[in-house]
């Protein structure tokens, strides 16, 4: 049972972070010395150095992605807080619910902003030249370990 905790503690903690990465990394769009992500735009040179830097725009579709992603690292960090309050708290052979809901809406929070950026996003529509980075990879990796850890967190009983 000890090993089984320890094991999803990790999963969920390894979720949270690909979150965060995926957030707050400028790496969602990139190419021709150019690097795009929910929060701005920089042109880089050559060597890697960063040039300039400017806000993204105020569109509505970007700030629904910008909303939905901080709303997926909330209801990780709040599902992580409620199982330890849970595994103290609950009744022997008592379910995880509330912990997989959350961890669950997680998941569907990163799949809805990660699909609204992939049909939204101007310049991967106008311009071959650029391609998805791994902060965008790695939102679509945490997609489906979040739904995964959130059906565990459901399925999951306390025991002694």
């Amino acid at each position: 049972m000890l090993l089984l905790l320890l094991g999803i503690i990790v999963l969920h903690v390894a979720v949270l972070v690909l979150l965060f990465v995926a957030t707050i990394v400028s790496q969602w769009i990139v190419g021709n010395g150019h690097a795009t992500d929910l929060w701005q735009n920089c042109s880089t040179s050559s060597s890697g150095n960063v040039h300039h830097c400017f806000s993204s725009s105020a569109n509505e579709w970007l700030q629904s992605v910008q909303a939905t992603m901080i709303l997926s690292v909330i209801f990780s960090v709040l599902s992580l807080f409620l199982f330890f309050c849970q595994l103290f708290t609950l009744t022997k052979g008592g379910r995880f619910y509330i912990t997989g809901i959350f961890q669950i809406l997680a998941g569907l929070c990163v799949m809805s902003a990660a699909a609204i950026y992939t049909v939204r996003h101007p310049e991967w529509h106008l311009n071959s030249d650029y391609s998805y980075g791994f902060a965008y990879i790695l939102a679509w990796v945490a997609f489906p370990l979040a739904l995964l850890s959130g059906v565990v967190y459901v399925i999951l009983r306390k025991r002694e």
